[in-house]
C-alpha cells in the first residue's frame, strides 16, 4: 500500500459519522488505542496530579515550562479574568427554564459581544482566563444562587471557580482536588470528536473564537457526548435503588444483563478509540477507592467496573466493552459535595473549551506554514429518500 495513502474511502464508510477518517493534524493531543489520551506526548496518567496551570501550559505552548515560565503564563490570565459588568447582567436576563447547556453557549457569544479583540491569540488567552468566572456566572445564575463575585486573582483556575460558586454549604477542601482532577482529565481530545471537530470547522469559517466555541458547546450539550457524564450518573443511581448497596457484583451482573434483555441501555462503557478501560477512568475509580470507598454509589459503580464488561463482552460486536470516562466521572462529583448532574455537562464544557480554544488557534493561525486550514467542506452524494 502507498505510504502516503492514509485511508481508503469505501461505500461502506458513508452514513458512518467520519469515524476514524484522517482529516488534518492536531497539536494538542492524542488517543493511543491501547495507552489513552496524551497532552502533547505526556500520558494523562502522568499529567492527572499536576497543577491545572501547569497543564493549561502544556497545550497551550507545546512542552512542559519552567515555573518562572508558568507564573509569566498565569500571572498575564490572572490580569485578564474578571467579566465585565455588562456580560454578567446579559447572564442574568436568560430564562432560567433553559437546560445549563443551552444557556452556556449564549453566554460565551455574550462574551465575544462585549470582549472579542478578533485576534484569535488574544481572544484565546481571555477566554481560558475568563471561563471560570463565566461558568460560574452561569451555574449561580441557572441555580438561583446569587450574583457572581469579582474573580480573585489570588487563587488558581480551578479555586478561583470554586471561590466563585454560590453552592450551599460549599465544602472546598472536598471540593478542590476532584475539579482539579476532573478539569485536567477533560482538557482536551484530539480533533476529531464531535465538539471539537464542530468548533473548528465553524472557525474554518472565519467565525470568530467566541462563536465557534459556543457552537462546540451546543455539540458537546449532546447525550451522545457531553452530556453521557450525567446520564451514566442516573444510570447508577438506578441501580443504586434497584440492587441496593450491598448487592454484589454478581447482582449487578444480573441486573445488566436483565436490561439488555429489554433492550435498555446500559450507560458508561465503550469508546471510539480505546480498546481498553479509560485511563481516565481508572484514574477516578483509584480516587473513590482511596477517599469514598464506603459511599453507596461508590460501590455500586465499581460493581459495574466489574461486571459491564464481563456482559458486554460477550457480545461479538463490541469492540470496546470496558468504562469510559463517563463511566464514573458524576458518582465523582456527587460524592465530592457536589450533587448537580444538570451542571455536569457544563464543568465538562469549562475543562474543554480550553484544549478547543488551542486548537482554533492553531488552525487559524499556525497551521500550512501559518496560513491556516481552509474552510472545512466534505463532500455528499445524492440519494433520493426511500431508496436504498
Amino acid at each position: 500500500m502507498n505510504p502516503d495513502v492514509l485511508f481508503e474511502v469505501t461505500k461502506e464508510h458513508l452514513d458512518t459519522g467520519l469515524r476514524g477518517f484522517p482529516v488534518g493534524y492536531c497539536p494538542t493531543s492524542y488517543v493511543d488505542p491501547q495507552k489513552g489520551l496524551f497532552y502533547c506526548g505526556k500520558s494523562i496518567v502522568e499529567l492527572a496530579y499536576q497543577e491545572p496551570k501547569e497543564v493549561i501550559y502544556l497545550l497551550y505552548k507545546g512542552k512542559m515550562g519552567a515555573p518562572t515560565e508558568i507564573a509569566t503564563f498565569i500571572q498575564d490570565l490572572k490580569r485578564r479574568s474578571n467579566l465585565s459588568r455588562e456580560v454578567a447582567l446579559a447572564i442574568h436576563t436568560l430564562p432560567r427554564k433553559s437546560h445549563p447547556m443551552e444557556l452556556f453557549p449564549i453566554a460565551l457569544i455574550l462574551l465575544g459581544t462585549f470582549e472579542k479583540t478578533g485576534d484569535y491569540r488574544e481572544d484565546c488567552l481571555n477566554l481560558i482566563a475568563k471561563l471560570p468566572a463565566l461558568a460560574a456566572c452561569v451555574i449561580n445564575h441557572h441555580a438561583g444562587w446569587g450574583e457572581t463575585r469579582d474573580s480573585n486573582s489570588d487563587l488558581g483556575w480551578v479555586e478561583n471557580f470554586i471561590e466563585l460558586l454560590n453552592i450551599p454549604n460549599k465544602n472546598p477542601q472536598a471540593l478542590l482536588p476532584v475539579f482539579k482532577l476532573f478539569s485536567i482529565l477533560h482538557l482536551d481530545h484530539g480533533g476529531g470528536n464531535l465538539s471539537t471537530f464542530v468548533g473548528k470547522a465553524v472557525a474554518s469559517g472565519l467565525e470568530d473564537l467566541f462563536g465557534s466555541i459556543a457552537s462546540a458547546m451546543c455539540a458537546l450539550a449532546g447525550p451522545r457526548h457531553g452530556r453521557a457524564n450525567q446520564d451514566c450518573l442516573e444510570f447508577v443511581q438506578i441501580v443504586l435503588k434497584e440492587v441496593g448497596e450491598k448487592a454484589s457484583v454478581s447482582d449487578v451482573e444480573a441486573l445488566i444483563r436483565r436490561r439488555l434483555e429489554k433492550k435498555q441501555l446500559v450507560f458508561g462503557f465503550g469508546h471510539a478509540v480505546l480498546r481498553v478501560e479509560d485511563p481516565r477512568a481508572t484514574l477516578q475509580y483509584d480516587f473513590l477507592q482511596k477517599h469514598y470507598p464506603h459511599h453507596p454509589l461508590v460501590k455500586i459503580v465499581l460493581a459495574l467496573r466489574t461486571a459491564g464488561p464481563k456482559v458486554l463482552s460477550e457480545n461479538p460486536k463490541i469492540s470496546n466493552p470496558y468504562p469510559n470516562v463517563d463511566a464514573v466521572s458524576g458518582t465523582l462529583l456527587t460524592v465530592a459535595g457536589f450533587p448537580y448532574p444538570e451542571y455536569y455537562t457544563l464543568l465538562f464544557g469549562l475543562a474543554r473549551c480550553v484544549g478547543i480554544a488551542i486548537q482554533i488557534m492553531s488552525d487559524r493561525l499556525e497551521a500550512r506554514g501559518g496560513k491556516g486550514t481552509p474552510i472545512v467542506r466534505p463532500k455528499y452524494l445524492y440519494k433520493a429518500r426511500g431508496t436504498s
